[in-house]
C-alpha cells in the first residue's frame, strides 16, 4: 500500500513524500531506516495517482549505469543501492530504491525486490536482472539494460520529432481557421450579401460553416472531448475494439509502417537482450509480449510461441506469423542453423534500429510539405470564397 507521509529528518527539517508500506507500523520502520521520524502517515488510493508513479527513463538510465559501475568495482549491492538512494534527486525513485534496500535486507534477491515495484521495473527488466544473478553476469546485464534504455530514449525522441511538427502546424491551422470563421467571415458576410451578387457554392458553404461555428462554438469544442471520453470507455470495456484500433494504427498511411517498425524494433532489441542473457526462447518471447504495446503484434507473438512449443523452428514460426520481412527471417534461419541465434537477433535489432531512423527522417520530409499544402488549401478556400464575389462585382463595374 502507498502512504503519504510527513516526517522529520535528523537535522530537524520537515520532509514530505510517498512510500510503499504494509501498514503504519511498517511505514514508521521504513522511515526510521531512512533516518526519518514519522509525524503523520495516510494511505492513498493508488488508482487515483494517474502518472505520478512514473519514473523518468533518464533516472532509470542513470540507475543502471551507476549500479553497473559499482558492481564492476566490487561494491556490494546493498552499499551501491545506499549510495544511489542518497544521490538521486527524484523523491519517488529514492523511495523505490529505499524499498529495494529493505527487501534485500529482508532476504530477497535484487530481482525479487524489483518485482515488488512493477510500475518502475517492468517484467523484462526483472527477468534480465534475475538471469544476471543466476549466471553471475549482473554487471553485463546492467550494461545491456543501460544501452537498451538509452536506445528507447532516442527512439522516443525521434518519434516526438516526427509528431511535433504536425501537432504544431495542426494547432496553428485550427486556431487560425476558428478565428477567421467566428470573427472575420461574419463581418464580411453582410458586405458580400449586400452587393446583390449570386453567391457561388463555395461561398455559401463557407457562410454556412461560419454560422454553425458562431451559433454552436461550444458544441464544436465539446464534441472532441466527448468523443475521446467515449472512445476511452469503449476501448476499456471492449477487447475487440482495442484489437481493431491497434490494427487501424498499423494500417495508417505513412505513420502505420513506421509504427510497425518501431514496435518490431523494440521487440527485436528486447528479445536479443533476453536471449543473450541466457533466458530460454519461449520465455523470452512470452516476456516480450507485454512490452510491444500493440495487441495485433502481441497476438502474432502468441502464435509464434505456440508454433515453437509444438516443435516448429524459430525462423519458420516467425515466417508463418507474418511479423518480419523475408530478409529478417533469413537472418534468423542462418543464426539458428549455425548456433548463433543471439548474434542473429542482434543483427535483427540493428536492422530495425537503422530502418526506423531512416523511416522517421523520410516521414518528416514527406509530412512537412503535405501539411503546408493542406494549410494553404484551407486558408485559400476561405479567402477565395470571400474575395471571389467581390472581384466579380468589380469586374462587372469595369465593363
Amino acid at each position: 500500500m502507498l502512504y503519504d507521509y510527513k516526517a522529520v529528518s535528523t537535522e530537524g527539517r520537515m520532509v514530505f513524500g510517498r512510500i510503499d508500506a504494509i501498514n503504519i507500523v511498517d511505514l514508521e520502520m521504513r522511515l526510521r531506516r531512512m533516518e526519518l521520524d514519522l509525524v503523520t502517515g495516510k494511505a492513498i488510493d493508488q488508482h487515483k495517482l494517474f502518472g505520478s508513479r512514473k519514473i523518468p527513463r533518464r533516472d532509470l538510465i542513470n540507475f543502471c549505469f551507476h549500479l553497473d559501475q559499482l558492481a564492476r568495482a566490487g561494491v556490494p549491492i546493498l552499499e551501491g543501492l545506499g549510495d544511489l538512494r542518497d544521490s538521486i534527486e527524484n523523491p519517488r525513485f529514492r523511495e523505490v530504491i529505499a524499498g529495494l534496500i529493505e527487501g534485500i535486507e529482508g532476504g530477497q534477491t535484487l530481482s525479487l525486490a524489483m518485482a515488488d515495484h512493477p510500475t518502475v521495473f517492468n517484467p523484462v527488466f526483472v527477468s534480465l536482472i534475475r538471469a544476471g544473478e543466476a549466471t553471475g553476469q549482473l554487471p553485463e546485464v546492467l550494461s545491456s539494460l543501460n544501452e537498451s534504455l538509452k536506445w528507447e530514449d532516442e527512439l522516443a525522441s525521434n518519434t516526438k520529432k516526427l509528431l511535433m511538427y504536425p501537432a504544431f502546424v495542426g494547432t496553428v491551422v485550427l486556431g487560425a481557421t476558428f478565428f477567421l470563421m467566428i470573427y472575420m467571415v461574419p463581418q464580411l458576410k453582410m458586405f458580400v450579401k449586400n452587393m446583390g451578387q449570386a453567391l457561388p457554392p463555395q461561398t455559401q458553404l463557407l457562410f454556412f460553416v461560419s454560422d454553425m461555428l458562431v451559433a454552436y462554438w461550444w458544441l464544436f469544442l465539446l464534441l472532441p472531448v466527448l468523443a475521446v471520453v467515449a472512445a476511452q470507455l469503449a476501448l476499456r470495456s471492449n477487447p475487440l475494439a482495442r484489437l481493431r484500433l491497434d490494427a487501424i494504427k498499423l494500417g495508417m498511411p505513412v505513420l502505420g509502417p513506421i509504427l510497425k517498425k518501431i514496435i518490431l524494433s523494440r521487440f527485436a532489441n528486447t528479445f536479443a537482450m533476453l536471449y543473450a542473457a541466457g533466458i530460454p526462447i519461449l520465455e523470452s518471447i512470452r516476456t516480450t509480449q507485454d512490452i510491444v504495446g500493440n495487441r495485433v503484434v502481441r497476438k502474432a507473438l502468441r502464435r509464434v510461441e505456440q508454433s515453437i512449443r509444438e516443435g516448429q523452428n524459430v525462423a519458420s514460426a516467425f515466417h508463418d506469423a507474418g511479423l518480419f520481412p523475408p530478409l529478417v527471417v533469413r537472418m534468423l534461419r542462418v543464426g539458428e542453423n549455425t548456433g548463433g541465434l543471439d548474434k542473429a537477433l542482434l543483427n535483427v535489432s540493428y536492422f530495425y534500429n537503422r530502418d526506423v531512423k531512416e523511416s522517421v527522417e523520410k516521414a518528416q520530409t514527406l509530412i512537412e510539405p503535405m501539411l503546408t499544402v493542406f494549410m494553404g488549401a484551407l486558408l485559400g478556400w476561405i479567402m477565395l470564397s470571400v474575395i471571389g464575389p467581390i472581384y466579380d462585382v468589380i469586374g462587372k463595374i469595369k465593363t
